[in-house]
Formats: C-alpha cells, structure tokens, sequence
C-alpha cells in the first residue's frame, strides 16, 4: 500500500490561528514537496478564491493553488504526482464537497491518484471523505451527493471534532448518541471518532492516532478509547 495520507480532525484546535496546530504535521508530511493542489469544494459561505488565499497564508512556506482555477482540474489532479505536488482539501460542509466531486467527475480519479502515493492531507470534511462513506459526518445534508460513498481510503468511518461534551440543560442527543445509532444499524463498521488537534495518518501501510489527545472507536455496542501514538493498523482490514 503507497497511500500517505493526513487526516487532520480540524483546521483550528482551541483559540489557535487557522491550520496553526496542523503546520508541522503538514510540513513533514509533504517532505520535500511544497506544491499543493487545493480542493475548496466543501466553502460554501466562502468563495473558492478567498478560501485557497486563507490557506495560502496559514502556509507560506508551500506554493498553493486552487484546483477550480485550472482549465482542466481533472487533468490537474491526475498530474499531480509526476509534477511533485500534494493534494490537499479543506473543511466546510461534507455534503457540499462530495455532490462537487461527483459532479466534476473526480470521486474515482481522487482514489486512485491517492492509492497511487500522491500525498494527501485532509482536514474536517477532507478528512471525512478518507472512510468508506460520509454517513458520519456532522454536517448538515444541505445538498444531496450522487452518493454518500467517498474515497475508501480506510474501510471504516472517522468522525472529526469528535467531543463527548454534554452542554448542561442540553436535550438533543449527544455525539455519542449519534455514533452508537450508526452502529447499531451497522455493528461491523467501526468509526474513528479523533478529537480537534489530533489527525489519522496512513502511511507505509500503517494507521496512527497522532496528537497529544486520545479518541474512540464506537463498533457495535462498544466505545472503546484509542491513544495518542496508537497503531490503528488493524482498522484498515
């Protein structure tokens, strides 16, 4: 297995500036590469051009381009590796970002350009459409996909911004309620539930819990808790 993916929980943990806590984790994880092709297809209340300008500037050190400002972004994207470029898409609304990669026709070539060792690095709704779908996402369905099927870069779910904090006189039902509905309708698929500042990362065939923050994985009736550092390997069988 050649993919070598980030998948970062959140742009933001705490009051930090924007991708502040993600930088070195990208850095490192890019290698010598400093070419980013960006994904801003989950922006919905940003335009396309501002939200490539905010990552741009949260990471000076890397040249970053928009993918929708190319002629051709299939082409772009199908490129990406032979030209030393990563690929890196962005938070927002998960619904949003996976109906565009329907639309354009980049669900499939995305997969593959990944399987192949193009470096990716997600964060938020980029990090979502890594599992094997989006139906746990915490997103509202503002739009409809073609198909809630994403990427399948793990075989499982992840649930980004993952919190068990109960508001006090809060009656809606809680994270934890929302996940376990999920597998009591699917009790064979985990979920990777990670907290902000932590990140899921593939490489070399291995999965690890990064980050000094611990999460859970919720599979049937049970939410068992992960470490900081742990192996995850065995999630991606």
């Amino acid at each position: 297995m050649t993919s070598h993916v980030l998948m970062l929980s959140s742009s933001r943990a705490g009051t930090e500036n924007y991708l502040e806590h993600a930088k070195q984790p990208i850095l490192s994880h890019l290698g010598t590469r400093r070419e980013i092709l960006f994904i801003p297809y989950a922006g919905v209340s940003i335009e396309w051009d501002e939200y490539t300008e905010k990552v741009q500037e949260a990471l000076p050190e890397c040249k970053i381009r928009g993918l929708h400002t190319f002629e051709d972004p299939l082409r772009a994207l199908l490129e990406a590796n032979a030209n030393s470029q990563a690929i890196a898409v962005g938070g927002g609304n998960t619904f949003h970002l996976l109906a565009t990669l329907y639309h354009y026709g980049m669900v499939e070539p995305l997969r593959q350009v990944i399987a192949d060792g193009t470096p990716y690095i997600g964060w938020s709704a980029g990090s979502n459409i890594c599992g094997a779908t989006i139906r746990t996402t915490n997103d509202m369905p503002i739009i409809e996909p073609h198909s809630f099927n994403a990427l399948n870069i793990l075989p499982c779910q992840i649930n980004p911004h993952y919190t068990d904090y109960h508001p006090p006189g809060h009656n809606g039902e809680t994270r934890d309620d929302r996940l376990q509905e999920f597998t009591r309708l699917h009790p064979t698929i985990p979920v990777l539930a990670i907290r902000e500042g932590t990140a899921l990362r593939l490489s070399k065939g291995e999965l690890t819990l990064v980050g000094e923050n611990g999460g859970f994985v919720f599979l049937g009736k049970d939410k068992k808790p992960i470490e900081a550092g742990e192996n995850l390997t065995e999630y991606l069988r």
